[in-house]
């Protein structure tokens, strides 16, 4: 009982644009949180989470 392919892929690309958007935004996070401002660097880090969390609902939405 295989799910349609299409079905699957419903979603891929969108969950793509939000991981890539995650990784950069975890990145430059880190880099403001050790050589800049803390502050500034964890709300992007959390930011970055928070997309990560609806990449996440869209994949269980699948």
């Amino acid at each position: 009982m295989h799910r349609n392919n299409r079905q699957e892929d419903r979603y891929l690309k969108t969950r793509n644009i939000l991981n890539t958007i995650f990784v950069v935004g975890a990145v430059i996070g880190m880099g403001i949180y050790f050589w800049g401002n803390r502050t500034v660097g964890t709300i992007v880090i959390l930011v970055s989470m928070a997309i990560k969390m609806v990449e996440c609902v869209l994949r269980f939405m699948k």
